[in-house]
């Protein structure tokens, strides 16, 4: 015990002396003027109310998204920025008409998207558990020309540590098995219905797929212990090749330029609302980030590239445009840190894929928390899935976040109706703004990364550790064979 207590004690002290040797000491002033000009002059909460207010929803693909294109193109530009558009071609998807019907009882129903552009189906129900390839193997043939009942979620009571699986992943799955459809219910209570992609590939699913409220959900497993249930679903989609654009602004380095960080956040939403806190509050963010940069004048060491995705909400579109690009122009070895702030919401600690710039991290955290001391500077490091870090991830980029949170109430409202401006609250707002500028700016002035390109062997192995290989095999993006 003494021996450990004082092994601690000395790695402590290497800690912190490496973590202080990191930052430089210009950093705490710099910092304090960021802290400064976010608090007295912040717009991202005024331009995301004008943006919501004026646009409304932001669909990629969509009159009201090439509308937000403009919008944020049009503000970065105004920081005097050199802006440009990334445009890309995608498959969108865009509801019509939906009608669901079980035991000749009319449910309050959305399509998730990519559901097919013509559905007519009946069937029985069967209970299909959480919806994941252990449920199906019980009895895969049960599943057969059914409509499977399964939660977004993982359902109560479930095993401790069970690890759940993406909308679009289960999706797969009911497909793999040869189901007829999916009826999905929310976890949220309340009523509330959730929509999202239910593909794995951004294209159009062979069987429809619903989401219902957890309360009819939850009431349906009870009747299926009972009695037999048969449910018809028809429903009528829009799909169809369009553009879209992605917005990025560019700040040179200083003096290395020919390295990059690349900050960036979704600038689509979902059509139920306006997708103020999914994605409003990161992509905002990210546009006064750049205002902040742009009014104190920084110009870190390394090249900056604040960049809006289109088309996340409907497979990562964007983001994997901008990979694709940067593989064919050979300049993605040239991204050190992808930062994503995606629902990043009052920051109080930072993360990253890995800990091998654990000491940077945190001592950039240190400057922040003494200014301010709500900022705890906790560090996790972790990699996952279902957000524009996924495509530089994936090529092996390390990436990076904030740590941070959003009430219960605000998060009841995920990819749902009530995602509206009301939700935001203006201070947290800014504290992603103070603490992810502080952030960026150690990361991109920073005298040495120490996280470099992870190589394919590493990447698969760290992949694996994290538990994403099954997700990334049935989405068709696991490369490594079995």
């Amino acid at each position: 015990m003494i021996y450990k207590s004082i092994t601690y004690g000395i790695v402590l002290l290497f800690s912190v002396t490496v973590a202080s040797a990191q930052s430089k000491p210009a950093w705490s002033n710099v910092f304090k003027s960021i802290n400064e000009e976010v608090e007295k002059s912040s717009a991202a909460y005024s331009n995301l109310k004008e943006a919501t207010g004026s646009i409304g929803h932001r669909l990629t693909g969509s009159e009201n998204g090439a509308k937000a294109e403009q919008f944020a193109y049009d503000l970065l530009k105004s920081y005097n920025f050199d802006v440009r558009f990334q445009p890309f071609e995608a498959e969108s998807w865009s509801r019509g008409t939906i009608s669901v019907t079980i035991n000749d009882k009319a449910y309050k129903a959305v399509a998730l998207a990519h559901s097919p552009v013509k559905a007519d189906v009946t069937a029985p129900v069967v209970d299909g558990g959480n919806g994941l390839e252990e449920d199906y193997k019980k009895d895969s043939a049960a599943v057969k020309g059914k409509i499977v009942l399964v939660p977004i979620g993982l359902l109560p009571g479930s095993a401790q540590g069970l690890h759940n699986l993406h909308r679009s992943e289960k999706t797969a799955l009911a497909t793999k098995y040869a189901a007829a459809g999916v009826i999905f219910f929310n976890v949220a209570p309340g009523g509330i219905l959730l929509t999202g992609t239910a593909s794995v590939t951004g294209s159009l699913i062979p069987i429809p797929a619903v989401c219902i409220s957890n309360e009819d959900g939850m009431q349906l497993k009870e009747e299926l212990k009972q009695k037999a249930i048969s449910a018809s679903v028809k429903m009528s989609n829009f799909s169809g090749t369009v553009k879209s654009r992605n917005i990025i602004a560019m700040l040179k380095g200083k003096s290395l330029p020919n390295e990059k960080i690349v900050i960036g956040g979704h600038l689509d939403s979902w059509d139920l609302a306006t997708g103020a806190i999914d994605n409003g509050i990161g992509s905002f963010s990210v546009i006064d980030i750049a205002r902040t940069f742009a009014a104190l004048k920084l110009q870190p060491a390394r090249t900056i590239e604040f960049v809006l995705f289109m088309g996340e909400e409907e497979g990562l579109l964007g983001s994997k445009a901008y990979i694709a690009q940067a593989i064919k122009e050979g300049s993605y070895k040239k991204i050190r840190y992808m930062l994503n702030l995606d629902m990043s919401n009052d920051p109080r600690g930072y993360n990253a894929t890995s800990e091998e710039d654990k000491a940077l991290f945190q001592s950039i955290g240190q400057i922040a928390q003494a200014i301010d001391t709500s900022f705890k500077n906790t560090f996790s490091s972790g990699f996952d899935l279902h957000s524009d870090h996924q495509p530089f991830m994936l090529r092996g980029i390390p990436t990076a976040g904030v740590n941070g949170h959003l009430s219960r109430e605000v998060l009841r409202c995920y990819h749902a109706d009530c995602d509206s401006f009301d939700l935001v609250n203006e201070t947290e707002l800014k504290n992603t703004v103070r603490f992810s500028t502080m952030l960026l700016y150690g990361l991109a002035d920073a005298s040495a990364l120490q996280a470099k390109l992870i190589p394919d062997n590493i990447l698969k192995e760290k992949l694996i550790e994290n538990n994403l290989k099954e997700p990334l095999q049935i989405a068709g993006e696991w490369r490594w064979g079995n």
